[in-house]
């Protein structure tokens, strides 16, 4: 009989949609969840929570901005926790600094609920800090991303690496269209 092990899912979900894309790939986030967190392999999620940087409310970037809220709408829609973020014009770009806020939550979400497991969907060794934080703290820290795209520091800082490769290869490819994620059978945002 296996002992379960409570797991907590923070996702970056931009790095985890390149991440994809760059396999030709839409994004399935129940298959990521139910992979991360398989009730078979003795895990009990806790809580699934998916941060994404929202474009400025600014003209130029209205397409990205309302697609990216359909999939805040989505997700929240199907019982994932949704942080978002306003983002900031630079130039013709935006940048979000979502990073700052996972981090954030995640060192206080982990200390309040105490989870066996902290897996970590995102590639960005921005976080090697945060994973070496939470495993002082006597907890498990998983790093779920595409090995290749995994940055050395989070690799080593983690207390292991979830290849995302078998699920990606799993999901539908992507036609000319970008979506952000799929949903059954159905694209969201074509």
């Amino acid at each position: 009989m296996k002992t379960n092990c409570r797991v907590l899912i923070f996702a970056d979900a931009d790095n985890t949609f390149f991440s994809a894309q760059s396999f030709n790939r839409k994004i399935d986030w129940h298959k990521i969840r139910d992979y991360l967190a398989d009730p078979k392999e003795g895990r009990e999620l806790i809580e699934m929570v998916i941060y994404i940087g929202l474009p400025p409310a600014r003209e130029r970037f209205e397409e990205q901005r309302k697609t990216k809220e359909k999939f805040v709408y989505w997700a929240r829609s199907n019982g994932f926790l949704v942080v978002s973020k306003e983002g900031k014009a630079k130039g013709d770009e935006y940048e979000t600094n979502v990073d700052v806020v996972m981090a954030m939550d995640a060192v206080e979400l982990a200390l309040e609920v105490k989870p066996d497991i902290v897996v970590l969907v995102t590639g960005d060794s921005d976080f090697a800090y945060l994973a070496e934080k939470l495993r002082k703290r006597g907890m498990r820290v998983e790093v779920a991303s595409v090995e290749q795209s995994l940055g050395s520091e989070l690799k080593n800082s983690a207390n292991s690496v979830v290849d995302l490769i078998e699920v990606f290869d799993k999901f539908n490819a992507q036609n000319e269209n970008q979506s952000y994620h799929r949903i059954g059978n159905a694209n969201v945002f074509d």
